[in-house]
Protein backbone atom coordinates (compact mmCIF):
# COMPACT_ATOMS: atom_id res chain seq x y z
CA UNK A 1 0.00 0.00 0.00
CA UNK A 2 1.47 3.50 -1.10
CA UNK A 3 1.60 6.62 1.51
CA UNK A 4 -1.02 8.17 -0.39
CA UNK A 5 -3.45 5.14 -0.20
CA UNK A 6 -2.93 4.42 3.50
CA UNK A 7 -2.97 8.27 4.10
CA UNK A 8 -7.12 7.68 2.73
CA UNK A 9 -7.76 4.07 4.68
CA UNK A 10 -6.74 6.23 7.91
CA UNK A 11 -8.91 8.75 6.98
CA UNK A 12 -12.11 6.83 6.47
CA UNK A 13 -11.39 4.56 9.39
CA UNK A 14 -11.23 7.79 11.67
CA UNK A 15 -14.44 8.76 10.15
CA UNK A 16 -15.89 5.28 10.94
CA UNK A 17 -14.95 5.52 14.53
CA UNK A 18 -17.02 8.81 14.88
CA UNK A 19 -19.71 6.80 14.03
CA UNK A 20 -22.24 4.94 16.79
CA UNK A 21 -20.95 1.23 16.61
CA UNK A 22 -24.31 -0.03 15.19
CA UNK A 23 -23.56 2.49 11.80
CA UNK A 24 -20.00 2.17 11.33
CA UNK A 25 -21.18 -0.45 9.15
CA UNK A 26 -23.04 1.16 7.10
CA UNK A 27 -20.53 3.88 6.95
CA UNK A 28 -18.05 1.76 4.95
CA UNK A 29 -20.16 -0.10 3.11
CA UNK A 30 -21.08 3.62 1.55
CA UNK A 31 -17.46 3.82 -0.34
CA UNK A 32 -17.65 0.76 -1.56
CA UNK A 33 -18.32 0.67 -5.43
CA UNK A 34 -20.69 -1.40 -7.41
CA UNK A 35 -18.76 -4.67 -8.55
CA UNK A 36 -21.13 -4.33 -11.94
CA UNK A 37 -19.26 -0.64 -12.78
CA UNK A 38 -15.67 -1.91 -12.18
CA UNK A 39 -14.19 -2.83 -15.02
CA UNK A 40 -10.58 -2.96 -15.83
CA UNK A 41 -10.73 0.39 -17.83
CA UNK A 42 -12.59 2.19 -14.71
CA UNK A 43 -11.17 5.20 -12.89
CA UNK A 44 -11.02 3.06 -9.62
CA UNK A 45 -11.15 -0.72 -9.99
CA UNK A 46 -12.20 -2.91 -6.62
CA UNK A 47 -8.44 -3.55 -6.47
CA UNK A 48 -7.35 0.08 -6.48
CA UNK A 49 -10.13 1.02 -4.15
CA UNK A 50 -8.79 2.19 -0.42
CA UNK A 51 -12.04 0.91 1.21
CA UNK A 52 -11.01 -2.49 -0.23
CA UNK A 53 -7.82 -2.32 1.60
CA UNK A 54 -9.62 -1.94 4.59
CA UNK A 55 -10.38 -5.61 4.42
CA UNK A 56 -7.40 -6.56 7.32
CA UNK A 57 -8.93 -3.42 9.65
CA UNK A 58 -12.31 -5.25 10.10
CA UNK A 59 -11.87 -7.40 12.64
CA UNK A 60 -10.32 -4.38 14.54
CA UNK A 61 -13.48 -2.46 13.35
CA UNK A 62 -15.57 -5.05 14.92
CA UNK A 63 -13.71 -5.32 18.08
CA UNK A 64 -14.20 -1.56 18.51
CA UNK A 65 -17.66 -1.97 17.88
CA UNK A 66 -18.36 -4.20 20.37
CA UNK A 67 -15.75 -2.76 23.00
CA UNK A 68 -17.94 0.70 22.88
CA UNK A 69 -21.12 -0.98 22.92
CA UNK A 70 -20.31 -2.63 26.78
CA UNK A 71 -18.12 -0.37 27.53
CA UNK A 72 -20.93 1.95 28.21
CA UNK A 73 -22.59 0.09 31.69
CA UNK A 74 -25.75 0.36 33.10
CA UNK A 75 -26.94 -0.43 36.37
CA UNK A 76 -30.21 0.97 38.45
CA UNK A 77 -31.71 0.43 42.14
CA UNK A 78 -35.25 1.06 43.05
CA UNK A 79 -37.56 1.27 45.84
CA UNK A 80 -39.90 -2.56 45.31
CA UNK A 81 -42.83 -0.65 47.36
CA UNK A 82 -43.09 2.37 45.23
CA UNK A 83 -46.06 2.75 42.87
CA UNK A 84 -44.32 4.35 39.88
CA UNK A 85 -47.35 4.98 38.01
CA UNK A 86 -48.15 8.09 40.53
CA UNK A 87 -45.46 9.89 38.83
CA UNK A 88 -45.97 12.47 36.81
CA UNK A 89 -44.02 15.57 37.67
CA UNK A 90 -40.78 16.43 37.80
CA UNK A 91 -38.58 19.50 38.83
CA UNK A 92 -34.60 19.63 38.74
CA UNK A 93 -33.01 19.92 41.84
CA UNK A 94 -29.26 20.82 42.97
CA UNK A 95 -27.08 18.18 45.46
CA UNK A 96 -25.30 20.34 47.67
CA UNK A 97 -21.85 18.74 48.00
CA UNK A 98 -22.32 17.39 44.24
CA UNK A 99 -19.48 18.07 41.62
CA UNK A 100 -20.13 21.12 39.43
CA UNK A 101 -20.05 20.73 36.07
CA UNK A 102 -19.90 23.52 33.37
CA UNK A 103 -22.75 24.98 31.59
CA UNK A 104 -22.40 23.33 28.60
CA UNK A 105 -22.32 19.76 29.99
CA UNK A 106 -24.89 20.12 32.77
CA UNK A 107 -27.23 21.37 29.12
CA UNK A 108 -26.60 18.48 27.54
CA UNK A 109 -27.25 16.13 30.44
CA UNK A 110 -30.59 18.08 31.29
CA UNK A 111 -31.35 17.93 27.72
CA UNK A 112 -30.77 14.84 26.90
CA UNK A 113 -32.95 13.58 30.45
CA UNK A 114 -35.69 16.03 29.52
CA UNK A 115 -36.21 14.05 26.42
CA UNK A 116 -36.01 10.33 27.48
CA UNK A 117 -38.46 11.43 30.71
CA UNK A 118 -40.99 13.15 28.43
CA UNK A 119 -40.85 10.01 26.57
CA UNK A 120 -41.69 7.92 29.70
CA UNK A 121 -44.63 10.23 30.25
CA UNK A 122 -43.19 12.41 32.52
CA UNK A 123 -43.48 16.37 32.60
CA UNK A 124 -40.87 18.82 33.90
CA UNK A 125 -42.03 21.60 36.17
CA UNK A 126 -40.93 24.62 38.75
CA UNK A 127 -43.17 24.03 40.80
CA UNK A 128 -42.22 22.80 44.37
CA UNK A 129 -45.46 20.51 44.26
CA UNK A 130 -44.04 18.19 41.47
CA UNK A 131 -44.21 14.26 42.10
CA UNK A 132 -40.37 13.68 41.73
CA UNK A 133 -37.17 15.71 42.45
CA UNK A 134 -34.37 14.58 40.51
CA UNK A 135 -30.62 15.06 40.35
CA UNK A 136 -27.41 14.24 38.84
CA UNK A 137 -24.54 13.83 39.80
CA UNK A 138 -21.23 13.14 38.38
CA UNK A 139 -17.59 12.86 38.68
CA UNK A 140 -15.42 15.00 35.77
CA UNK A 141 -11.62 15.14 36.98
CA UNK A 142 -11.45 12.51 40.21
CA UNK A 143 -13.65 10.18 42.12
CA UNK A 144 -16.46 12.07 43.95
CA UNK A 145 -18.32 10.85 47.29
CA UNK A 146 -21.92 9.67 46.24
CA UNK A 147 -24.65 12.49 48.03
CA UNK A 148 -27.82 12.45 48.64
CA UNK A 149 -29.79 15.79 47.94
CA UNK A 150 -30.41 16.41 51.60
CA UNK A 151 -30.53 15.83 55.24
CA UNK A 152 -33.14 13.16 55.74
CA UNK A 153 -33.89 12.26 51.99
CA UNK A 154 -32.40 8.86 51.60
CA UNK A 155 -33.60 4.94 50.73
CA UNK A 156 -37.16 4.01 51.17
CA UNK A 157 -38.13 0.73 52.74
CA UNK A 158 -38.45 -1.05 49.68
CA UNK A 159 -35.09 -0.42 48.17
CA UNK A 160 -34.06 -3.29 45.77
CA UNK A 161 -30.67 -4.09 43.30
CA UNK A 162 -31.56 -4.47 39.45
CA UNK A 163 -29.52 -4.24 36.31
CA UNK A 164 -25.86 -5.71 35.59
CA UNK A 165 -23.05 -4.65 35.64
CA UNK A 166 -19.26 -5.14 35.06
CA UNK A 167 -17.81 -1.37 36.23
CA UNK A 168 -20.23 -0.12 38.85
CA UNK A 169 -21.87 -1.32 41.89
CA UNK A 170 -25.28 -1.22 42.78
CA UNK A 171 -24.29 -0.13 46.81
CA UNK A 172 -21.21 2.06 45.80
CA UNK A 173 -20.83 4.94 47.96
CA UNK A 174 -18.06 6.60 45.49
CA UNK A 175 -18.76 8.05 42.06
CA UNK A 176 -15.59 6.66 39.35
CA UNK A 177 -14.65 9.36 36.47
CA UNK A 178 -17.04 9.50 34.18
CA UNK A 179 -19.96 7.67 35.48
CA UNK A 180 -23.39 9.75 36.06
CA UNK A 181 -25.49 8.98 38.78
CA UNK A 182 -29.58 9.98 38.29
CA UNK A 183 -31.23 10.20 41.42
CA UNK A 184 -35.21 10.35 41.67
CA UNK A 185 -36.58 11.13 45.01
CA UNK A 186 -40.30 11.35 46.20
CA UNK A 187 -41.28 14.43 46.96
CA UNK A 188 -43.66 13.91 49.33
CA UNK A 189 -42.04 10.95 51.18
CA UNK A 190 -38.21 12.51 50.91
CA UNK A 191 -37.46 9.33 49.75
CA UNK A 192 -34.97 8.11 46.96
CA UNK A 193 -36.94 5.66 44.76
CA UNK A 194 -34.96 5.33 41.95
CA UNK A 195 -31.23 5.51 40.97
CA UNK A 196 -29.30 5.15 38.02
CA UNK A 197 -25.60 5.09 36.80
CA UNK A 198 -23.98 4.85 33.83
CA UNK A 199 -20.30 4.78 33.39
CA UNK A 200 -17.92 6.32 30.29
CA UNK A 201 -20.84 8.84 30.26
CA UNK A 202 -18.81 12.36 29.82
CA UNK A 203 -15.42 13.04 28.91
CA UNK A 204 -14.57 16.41 29.51
CA UNK A 205 -11.59 16.29 26.52
CA UNK A 206 -14.32 15.52 23.41
CA UNK A 207 -15.77 17.44 20.98
CA UNK A 208 -19.13 19.10 21.90
CA UNK A 209 -20.99 17.22 19.50
CA UNK A 210 -18.95 13.74 19.98
CA UNK A 211 -19.80 14.45 24.06
CA UNK A 212 -23.37 15.25 23.69
CA UNK A 213 -23.95 11.79 21.31
CA UNK A 214 -22.22 9.82 24.01
CA UNK A 215 -24.23 11.41 26.22
CA UNK A 216 -27.83 11.00 24.83
CA UNK A 217 -26.72 7.05 24.23
CA UNK A 218 -26.01 6.39 28.02
CA UNK A 219 -28.80 8.20 29.12
CA UNK A 220 -31.32 6.35 26.43
CA UNK A 221 -29.72 3.44 27.59
CA UNK A 222 -30.09 3.93 31.52
CA UNK A 223 -33.40 5.16 31.47
CA UNK A 224 -35.03 2.08 29.33
CA UNK A 225 -34.99 0.54 33.19
CA UNK A 226 -37.30 3.74 34.35
CA UNK A 227 -40.18 3.07 34.79
CA UNK A 228 -38.96 -0.89 36.39
CA UNK A 229 -40.93 -3.58 35.21
CA UNK A 230 -43.14 -5.11 37.71
CA UNK A 231 -42.72 -8.89 38.16
CA UNK A 232 -45.93 -10.41 37.82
Amino acid sequence: MTPERWQVVKKVLAGALEKAPEERSAYLDQGRPDRSACTPRSPISMEDNPMRKLGFLAPIILLLSVSSAVAQDVNYNYDQSTDFTKYKTYKWVSIKNAEQVDELISKQLTSAIDSQLALKGLAKTDSDSADLYIAFQTAIRTEQQLNAYSTGWGYGPGWRYGGGSRTISATTTTIPVGILVLDLYDAKTHSLVWRGMASKTIDPKAKPDKRAKNINRAVEKLLKNYPPKVKK
